[in-house]
């Protein structure tokens, strides 16, 4: 008995149809007149939808088809534990996307907020205990665990945030460095790390090929918890956290291009079997999570660190660097180079479409990020995200439809 993958990738591909559909709408408000939804209560909705929705669910779902593939599974209760605990998220995530658009953050909205971290923790005991099946030789092992283990720890930002909200006690830097507590082990610890132990795992990587493999996780584990302070550059922090945080990003950025170098060496032809459009998508994530790191490491610097997060389309720019031509890009590659689900024409149409928007707003946002550092306005700017946030839901609605739709002659690509 196996877990039914493509039931719960179809679901996840919904999801990131309406999280495109949040943000074509956010789009929309700023620069036309919509006064039906409050934008904040709107936005509030998008990113806890993304997060638990759409990615969480994703990284879950692939997880779990990562311990069926290399354990042999004879207990039914295996499969309804983690059904139950997809279930039980997805009833969270959609909670939350309907309660903070309805009312922001409330009780309803919270009360999903919290349950939905309960679940993560559970997730994590439970696959914590079944992560013991696997040999200690598999490099994702360790990936998985340390992704679980950020998941968890990123909570207690959520935690201070809603002490903040209930006691109406809220210090602006203290607000702020809850928010970038939890995005910081969110997207650089869980996404991250869990992304790293997929991609390990489907290039097939071995201990005994490389030792700077195992080194590489190790050096992004301990340089992960000390990065959080790139978030807070802004504040008056003492030297040796500065010197602590400039070694992290250091370290994580000579760590990722020594990474790169020894994969496309030793793994030179292992993608030739895949389709090219799903090889340039791997090849744009890589790009794109280069620049992350080189950002990351730029922001070091006081002067730049005073800047970015002085201006909010560049801390904009940077999230959907992220979350959109990283994480969501890789987790779509994923998906269709190990034919989770059927990838034909119109779905490679799709994909395409959705990497072209993923593009183009990362340029408008960058374009706009720089100008505003002299205050320069942009003209039609906002009329050209909005452009670029209907390519997006355009091509992920394609690819949503033809993944469920039922196929019975497959082209090959």
């Amino acid at each position: 008995m196996f877990i039914n993958n493509k039931f719960w990738l179809k679901i996840s591909i919904i999801n990131l149809l309406l999280v495109a559909v949040l943000g074509l709408l956010m789009r929309y408000k700023i620069g036309f007149e919509f006064p039906f939804l409050d934008q904040k209560h709107l936005q509030h909705s998008h990113s806890h939808f993304v997060f638990s929705g759409w990615i969480s669910h994703t990284l879950m779902v692939l997880m779990i088809g990562f311990l069926e593939k290399r354990i042999n599974i004879t207990d039914t209760q295996f499969i309804k534990k983690y059904n139950f605990l997809l279930i039980a998220n997805l009833i969270c995530s959609y909670g939350m996307l309907i309660s903070f658009i309805l009312q922001g953050y409330g009780l309803i909205s919270i009360l999903f907020s919290t349950f939905s971290i309960v679940i993560a923790c559970v997730f994590t005991y439970l696959y914590f205990k079944d992560l013991k099946l696997i040999s200690e030789e598999d490099l994702s092992k360790n990936w998985f665990k340390a992704s679980l283990f950020f998941n968890v720890l990123s909570s207690l930002g959520t935690f201070a945030l809603a002490y903040m909200m209930v006691s109406k006690n809220i210090q602006q830097n203290e607000y702020l460095s809850s928010i970038y507590f939890y995005l910081h082990f969110q997207y650089n610890g869980w996404f991250f790390f869990a992304c790293m132990g997929l991609l390990i795992s489907f290039l097939q990587l071995k201990k005994a090929e490389n030792l700077f493999f195992n080194k590489t996780f190790w050096l992004f584990f301990v340089s992960c918890i000390p990065a959080y302070f790139l978030s807070t550059l802004w504040l008056k922090l003492p030297t040796w956290i500065y010197v602590l945080t400039l070694l992290s990003a250091l370290v994580q950025t000579i760590t990722w291009f020594k990474f790169l170098y020894v994969i496309i060496k030793l793994k030179n032809n292992f993608l030739e079997k895949y389709p090219l459009v799903l090889r340039y998508i791997l090849f744009f994530v890589g790009v794109a999570l280069s620049l992350k790191f080189i950002l990351q490491l730029g922001y070091t610097i006081p002067a730049l660190s005073q800047l970015a997060f002085g201006f909010r389309p560049i801390v904009i720019a940077y999230l959907h660097l992220v979350l959109l031509a990283i994480i969501s890009l890789f987790l779509l590659f994923y998906i269709y180079a190990n034919q989770f689900l059927t990838f034909n024409k119109q779905i490679k149409n799709g994909i395409i479409t959705f990497s072209v928007g993923v593009l183009l707003n990362e340029i408008i946002l960058a374009i706009q990020g720089i100008a505003s550092f002299s205050y320069t306005l942009i003209p039609f700017v906002n009329e050209m995200l909005f452009g670029a946030a209907i390519i997006l839901v355009s091509g992920i609605g394609i690819t949503a439809f033809y993944s469920l739709k039922k196929v019975k002659n497959i082209p090959k690509l």
